[in-house]
């Protein structure tokens, strides 16, 4: 759906963004955020940026239980973030990046958007503006 705003040779066009996908690409984006908004869920995906770990080793800078630590990485696998496996006694997390590629490919949509948009309203501003007569 398109929508389109004029106002002083200023045009805004509003599009959405829709993927024929089972999951629809609003609800993946909505729990990708929920899962990034918070602190610790964000400390635990720049630790697997690095590499594969197991719970115990993502829990150990938290002061926070395991299975508060564990409430996370629900949330993180949830939101496809991570994936975890078991091998052998431990539980194994790793990184998964598609959906972090998705939110910051959303993001930059409409950064370019609003740089255009206000690109367009500095243009307008900086133009002279025309004499009024006196009455």
């Amino acid at each position: 759906m398109t929508v389109k705003y004029e106002w002083a040779n200023v045009t805004l066009k509003l599009v959405t963004m829709t993927t024929p996908s089972r999951r629809s690409l609003s609800s993946d984006l909505d729990e990708t955020f929920a899962a990034l908004a918070d602190p610790t869920r964000r400390a635990i995906l720049t630790r697997l940026a690095r590499g594969e770990a197991a719970v115990g080793d993502l829990a150990q800078p938290f002061d926070i239980s395991l299975p508060a630590v564990s409430r996370h990485l629900r949330v993180l696998e949830r939101a496809r973030l991570i994936e975890r496996r078991v091998d052998a006694q431990w539980r194994v997390c790793r990184l998964r990046p598609a959906p972090l590629r998705v939110a910051a490919n959303w993001i930059d949509h409409y950064r370019r958007f609003w740089e255009e948009r206000l690109d367009d309203l500095a243009a307008l501003l900086e133009q002279p503006q025309p004499k009024r007569r006196k009455r």
